[in-house]
């Protein structure tokens, strides 16, 4: 049970890594950089890259987080090991409640609405990037803390793994 429950760990850490610089990158990059560019620019740029992100690597890092870092929880749990069961289960759900949900509800529905915008001109466009931008950054700055919690958590659950 303990091979099973390191392998969903290190799987957890690997995932959580990956999805973690994905969202820190948009945070410290992608979107400061379309912020500076002309909104008529950005709007289309945002646009294809909502599309382009949803891949097997994205979204299998992204779902398989919490998945794994939960199964590690419960496994490490039924062996025994409590503090490093109950830092993988906290993990698992500051994730889902910090990076899942806020996606669910404020990222992809502005990504939706965005899409569906169809902005006529600079000035229009302009006022269809300030609705965006500001809201989907924040949010998105709420993800990239709540995962590098979780990327600590599950560092200190391997650091406290039994002998």
């Amino acid at each position: 049970m303990m091979v099973a429950a390191f392998v969903c760990a290190v799987v957890a850490l690997v995932l959580a890594g990956a999805v973690t610089g994905v969202f820190f990158a948009f945070s410290v990059s992608v979107l400061p950089g379309l912020d500076a560019i002309p909104a008529a620019q950005a709007v289309p740029a945002m646009r294809s890259m909502n599309r382009k992100i949803l891949v097997p690597p994205f979204l299998i890092s992204f779902t398989g987080t919490p998945i794994a870092a939960g199964l590690a929880g419960i496994l490490l749990l039924v062996a025994g090991a409590l503090a490093p069961g109950v830092l993988f289960l906290a993990a698992a759900i500051i994730y889902a409640a910090g990076a899942v949900a806020p996606t669910a509800t404020v990222n992809v529905p502005l990504n939706n609405s965005l899409d569906a915008a169809a902005p006529s001109g600079e000035d229009d466009a302009a006022r269809v990037w300030a609705a965006f931008s500001p809201r989907w950054t924040r949010w998105n700055h709420l993800r990239t803390a709540a995962s590098l919690i979780v990327v600590l958590l599950i560092g200190l659950g391997l650091y406290t793994w039994p002998a």
